[in-house]
């Protein structure tokens, strides 16, 4: 079987509560809403793909837990393909609980990773990697993620890193050379090129071997350049109403990724990762408001 996008990366399952105060001490309050909901960075944009009707894989270490089989019910209820996971039966899986402030969608977030540990490379899907058009990584799983990608590479399958904020890691250097698409937070450009604005960072990162990079600033929108010299910002889209920020940036990548694969250009291929991310804050969780492509098209028609 062929695939649009095969993700490595960790999955978890969150809980989140949305609340009136982000605590900053000791603290006692009521939730206005919870949800328990599947996250991680690649396997949310994973499910923004299969959503929109890419052709997804999966490539994570769960642990053998309740945790870890909602985790996998999950993915494969989104349409996305968990046959090539690994399941460690005596390890517990990944964890995140995430306060969610009410007026405005600002998080909080605790992560507890579990016991299953890292993928060995020995245990990844190689086939599965070669049969795609694009991998997705963000760094977890470490050996695994530089085996993949030098697989990806051999292939010519396009290499895709998502780097979060505050998720800079000084061996990320040595993936960057393989990635032809990075799209980071600004925080993660600044930390790693100490660049002072989102252009800079975007240029600075681009010496490093990718194509194209997007470096994306929240409310402000993102910038995108590329290799062959296009540069241009991105701006966000605006929605009626925030309710949770969670997800947000992994649905954009999971939206510009959707693009790609689909043959638009870098700017179509914004486009949609604006529109899908501002669309997925409209509800508790990072994939409880990721659009059908109808209705990501049917957002975009309207605002011309």
């Amino acid at each position: 079987m062929n695939y649009d996008v095969v993700g490595l990366g960790v999955c978890t399952m969150d809980l989140l509560m949305v609340v009136d105060e982000l605590p900053g001490g000791e603290l006692v309050q009521r939730a206005h809403d919870s949800a328990l909901a599947g996250g991680g960075p690649v396997a949310t944009a994973l499910v923004t793909l299969a959503r929109l009707g890419a052709r997804t894989a999966m490539l994570d270490l769960v642990g053998g837990d309740l945790i870890g089989r909602m985790i996998v019910a999950e993915l494969d209820a989104a349409g996305v393909d968990t046959s090539a996971m690994a399941i460690d039966a005596g390890s517990t899986s990944s964890q995140a609980a995430v306060l969610v402030r009410k007026r405005d969608g600002a998080r909080a977030i605790t992560f507890a990773p579990g016991t299953s540990g890292e993928l060995p490379p020995g245990q990844l899907n190689e086939e599965m990697i070669r049969a795609a058009k694009i991998l997705h990584l963000n760094g977890r799983h470490w050996q695994a993620c530089l085996r993949a990608a030098q697989i990806a590479r051999e292939a010519g399958v396009v290499v895709s890193f998502d780097g979060g904020s505050h998720r800079y890691r000084a061996e990320h250097l040595e993936l960057l050379p393989l990635v032809d698409v990075c799209i980071v937070a600004e925080e993660y450009a600044a930390s790693c090129t100490g660049a002072s604005a989102p252009e800079r960072g975007a240029e600075a990162l681009l010496r490093y071997g990718p194509k194209v990079v997007a470096v994306t600033s929240g409310t402000r929108g993102s910038h995108v350049v590329s290799a062959d010299g296009e540069s241009f910002h991105q701006p966000a889209c605006p929605v009626d109403r925030v309710v949770d920020t969670t997800g947000a940036g992994d649905a954009y990548h999971g939206g510009f990724l959707f693009g790609l694969a689909r043959g638009l250009s870098l700017k179509e291929s914004a486009r949609y990762a604006s529109a899908v991310g501002a669309l997925n804050t409209r509800a508790l969780g990072g994939r409880a408001a990721l659009p059908a492509l109808s209705q990501l098209d049917e957002f975009l028609d309207h605002r011309g």
